[in-house]
């Protein structure tokens, strides 16, 4: 059970440590959040956004800023899972020869797997029991990754030959989706300055720990949520397919597949820790609606006339929230 002082301890952290990005991260104050919620719930982020924004920088000031591990993998068409995952060597020791596993950088606590849609679906689905699982087996050995542990994986939405599509089970892996925009005129100028004057762009010194973060994250699954807020996000899951009754036209119009439970879940788990980070004691309607988006522009499938027509899957979700009553 939550106390006041573990609840204001987790507060207090979390301001810390979005204080201590934010010194390294000029703007992106909604991706940055996203990835924090993400972190808080055990989630993955799919960073969607073209090369030069800051994506690798925000990674890597994440991880500083709570002292983990971080790994970088460069994805590539030749890379495969056994370069990431790691392998078993032969070792000799006191003229005894054995196998020893030799980890490979998926050991770590922040992973950011850069470019994810250069790599063949092969070694993409190497990701997916580390990130939904928190282990890698290889073999017939399974080994346990260390908390916190999250994979961020970026994708370049315009050079898009030579690139593998994730498939949508591995989509459905990633919490969130967040959309990395190009910065305002002030925002530029002052990334020119910081990079072009004294010592450039300094990483953050560690504001906070891992037993901060994984106390964080005990408290924000304690968070409370009425009974209306969980149905109300039923509902809003339900509003995605097009055979649903709860469904708006345009989704019976244009969308072929929606959700999936386990969107139910990452809403629900991620306005818990949006409440949290605004130091709510409960959910509200606008934790989910802070997060609604990011939590769902991946998880829709359209069809035909959908891709025909070029709809956008956001205006899909601004009508579905429009749309979905609040009271049933």
């Amino acid at each position: 059970m939550i106390t006041e002082a573990h609840l204001e301890r987790a507060s207090s952290a979390l301001a810390s440590l979005q204080a201590a990005v934010g010194k390294t991260i000029v703007g992106l104050p909604d991706v940055t959040r996203t990835t924090i919620i993400a972190l808080l719930c055990r989630g993955n982020v799919l960073l969607e956004g073209v090369p030069g924004l800051g994506k690798t920088l925000l990674v890597k000031a994440l991880a500083q800023a709570v002292g983990l591990q971080f790994s970088r993998i460069q994805f590539t068409p030749d890379l495969m899972p056994a370069d990431i995952v790691g392998t078993d060597i032969i070792t000799e020791t006191n003229g005894h020869r054995g196998f020893e596993f030799s980890a490979g950088p998926l050991f770590a606590n922040v992973i950011l797997a850069d470019e994810i849609n250069r790599a063949t679906p092969k070694t993409q689905s190497a990701l997916l029991e580390a990130m939904e699982e928190r282990t890698v087996t290889v073999g017939t050995t399974t080994h346990v990754m260390q908390e916190p542990y999250i994979v961020l994986a970026t994708q370049n939405p315009i050079e898009m030959e030579g690139t593998y599509p994730l498939p949508e089970a591995q989509l459905d892996r990633f919490m969130f989706k967040a959309l990395v925009r190009f910065p305002t005129e002030s925002e530029l100028t002052e990334i020119a300055l910081r990079n072009t004057e004294g010592e450039g762009i300094q990483l953050p010194t560690p504001s906070i720990s891992r037993d901060d973060i994984l106390l964080s994250r005990e408290v924000a699954r304690q968070i409370p949520i009425a009974d209306e807020m969980r149905s109300y996000i039923s509902r809003l899951i339900l509003a995605t397919h097009p055979h649903s009754k709860h469904a708006p036209s345009i989704v019976r119009e244009y969308v072929e597949y929606g959700a999936s439970p386990r969107a139910a879940i990452a809403l629900i788990l991620a306005a818990k820790a949006n409440a949290l980070l605004e130091g709510e004691a409960h959910v509200r309607p606008t934790d989910i609606q802070r997060i609604f988006h990011s939590t769902l522009i991946h998880r829709l499938i359209l069809n035909f006339r959908g891709e025909a027509e070029g709809v956008s899957i956001s205006s899909l979700l601004d009508e579905i929230w429009k749309k979905t009553p609040l009271s049933s």
